[in-house]
């Protein structure tokens, strides 16, 4: 197959509408659309999850006749970005086509149909020229609340999709720019928070015709040919791109295992997926047979969660650098039986943290390919998102809610050949920000405490992997909790080139009647003997000390489904350290100086992870550390030989 470099330019006008130039303009300018559009989303939301966290996503898909290829993504949350192209697909046939008419908005939101979960809703516009449906530009945006046993739902121990939320087929929410009064009304009906519901539903509907005048502005400059081709041109460069990458791995057999700990039942189900990745040529097969059969609560995840994850996973180790596309898949075959815990089915198969279930399939992908990349290898991030979701009444008698604001949502990333990895970011999936601890105090009656890296965490190596972040919480009113750390019992931050895996984490409560930092006007400390009197939330822990221990008790993230607390309970996270890159005893001994020097590492991890002697006080005068050369020989001499 020739190229798209190789084609002359009478070929490329015949396959596109347009010169090579005008193809790649009109690509750039739906990526300039997209991202105008979550601009405009960002800066007039009122729901903190999209204000604060970037919760949402854009996308341009084809007609019909094109199989609704998506030509372009925003650069906000990933994890939305392999759903939209089928979301859009099945959204619009299941409606019809025909029944589409300009001034329309359809929505979706069932897991099963468009992925995700059901606070993300689908809102797609057509976009028409000439009476012809010529394209369908989406967002997808997290709606703070869809109805369900939990307000704003972040829980994995609801049971089935009836206790989970609001489920909506897709259905007709504006209809020639007319509000459908029967839309609204079954929303409102069953959410909570509508008075924010309102405003941002009424914000996303803006910025679709924001997108769709951007695409007429497009189409009116350049033609509807030329903008239909250029749709075409965006897929097939992603296409190619992927082709060829996947061309430079070398051909053979990978095979993996990932899980996350239990269910939100009891702790006595772990749950596993196997994957095996054979690769030939520039094709490769991800088969997910023999994966565990799907959870009894809403940990599960849907199978276009299970696509995402494999397509930001490939496009994270094999093909960074060019623009995300429903075409990146085309060379990917997926086999996934259907009744796992990542290819769940109604109405038992309950889907809600979805990225919970779908991280490990990404980090399996990591461990399967490490031996083919690598040098390329990457090193496992924190892997759990471990979202604490909290509400409560004002004394004035306004409702309060809290999700994804206050548990170990930011965390590290694992290390690669170029460098050390980032500390504080999102898991791989993601793409969000970090709600501002100001805005978290204005809003809510609690207060951030901390956040701070954990010494020693991060996976030792040539290059070191992120430090874990520990982040405490003060709740000021009565409250109650859910909290879903899911991903404790084996280190998440895979080490990959000889580098070692980061460390466990933990979530813990202290109560008041233990620990009142009100009272007491002083922060809880991160001395071991603290742990000693505070309530394990989830974690492998020495079962008198607390303390994190790899090889003691495991602590189960449902034992308490919902935790009931007093003014000044304070919740702590420590998020899993990321994954190192190549051997530490090749890293420079002055680099571990300087990581003891800043805190990363302490003198006693630089001697047993790195073979590096230092002395001196890294606190109190951190300037002048000192490396004894000779005696850091010896010990790396001692580790080499082990």
């Amino acid at each position: 197959m020739t190229s798209l470099k190789d084609l002359d330019d009478a070929q490329f006008a015949e396959l596109y509408g347009s010169d090579r130039f005008t193809a790649s303009v009109l690509s750039s300018r739906m990526r300039y659309i997209v991202q105008h559009m979550c601009t405009g989303l960002l800066n007039n939301a009122f729901s903190l999850i999209l204000r604060d966290w970037y919760d949402f996503a854009a996308t341009i898909s084809g007609p019909p006749e094109q199989n609704y290829p998506m030509s372009s993504v925003s650069n906000s949350l990933a994890m939305f970005l392999g759903t939209m192209s089928e979301a859009v697909r099945n959204t619009i046939e299941e409606y019809g086509p025909e029944n589409l008419e300009p001034g329309d908005v359809v929505i979706c939101n069932d897991p099963y149909r468009a992925g995700n979960h059901v606070n993300d809703i689908c809102f797609i516009r057509p976009v028409f020229h000439e009476g012809k449906l010529i394209s369908l530009v989406t967002l997808r945006a997290h709606q703070l609340d869809m109805g369900g046993v939990i307000p704003a739902g972040f829980s994995g121990t609801k049971r089935n999709v009836y206790e989970n939320g609001l489920v909506i087929a897709p259905m007709q929410l504006y209809k020639k720019d007319k509000p459908v009064k029967s839309a609204f009304n079954l929303i409102f009906d069953n959410a909570r928070y509508c008075a924010l519901l309102l405003p941002d539903i009424k914000t996303i509907y803006q910025n679709l015709l924001l997108g769709e005048k951007l695409i007429n502005e497009s189409v009116e400059r350049y033609g509807v040919d030329a903008y239909l081709g250029a749709i075409r041109y965006s897929t097939d460069v992603s296409a190619e791109s992927m082709s060829t990458a996947l061309a430079e791995l070398p051909d053979g057999v990978y095979e993996a295992e990932e899980g996350i700990d239990c269910d939100g039942v009891d702790d006595t189900v772990e749950y596993k997926i196997r994957l095996r990745i054979t690769k030939a040529a520039d094709r490769m097969e991800l088969d997910f047979s023999g994966t565990s059969p799907q959870a009894r609560t809403s940990i599960n995840a849907g199978i276009l969660d299970t696509k995402t994850a494999v397509g930001v996973a490939l496009k994270f180790l094999i093909d960074p650098a060019t623009p995300f596309t429903s075409g990146a898949y085309r060379p990917i075959d997926i086999v996934l039986p259907a009744g796992t815990f990542i290819s769940a089915t109604p109405p038992d198969g309950a889907v809600f943290l979805y990225w919970e279930s779908t991280g490990p399939v990404l980090l399996a992908v990591f461990r399967a390919l490490e031996k083919a990349l690598g040098r390329k290898a990457v090193g496992g991030d924190y892997g759990s998102l471990n979202i604490h979701n909290a509400n409560g009444v004002l004394p004035d008698g306004t409702p309060w809610v809290t999700t994804a604001q206050c548990g170990g949502e930011h965390g590290p990333w694992g290390a690669t050949q170029d460098g050390d990895a980032d500390s504080y970011s999102v898991v791989y999936q993601a793409n969000n920000l970090d709600p501002a601890t100001e805005a978290i105090e204005s809003e809510l009656p609690a207060v951030v405490l901390r956040k701070e890296y954990a010494p020693d965490s991060g996976g030792a190596g040539d290059n070191r992997g992120g430090a874990a972040v520990l982040k405490d919480t003060l709740y000021l009113t009565d409250a109650e909790h859910w909290s879903s750390p899911l991903h404790t019992k084996t280190a998440s931050g895979v080490g990959v080139y000889g580098g070692e895996a980061g460390a466990l984490g933990a979530t813990w409560v202290f109560h008041p009647d233990y620990k009142n930092v009100t009272k007491d006007k002083d922060l809880i400390g991160t001395e071991p003997e603290v742990y000693s009197g505070a309530t394990p939330v989830a974690g492998m822990l020495d079962p008198k000390t607390k303390t994190v221990d790899p090889n003691g008790e495991y602590f189960y993230f449902a034992s308490t489904p919902v935790w009931h607390t007093k003014p000044n309970a304070v919740f702590r996270y420590l998020t899993n350290g990321g994954g190192g890159w190549g051997s530490p005893l090749q890293r420079d001994p002055e680099r571990v100086c300087r990581d003891v020097r800043d805190e990363y590492v302490t003198i006693e991890g630089a001697y047993r992870d790195y073979g590096v002697v230092i002395s001196g006080d890294p606190h109190g005068d951190p300037e002048n550390l000192k490396i004894d050369q000779e005696a850091t020989a010896k010990r790396r001499a001692e580790l080499a030989a082990k």
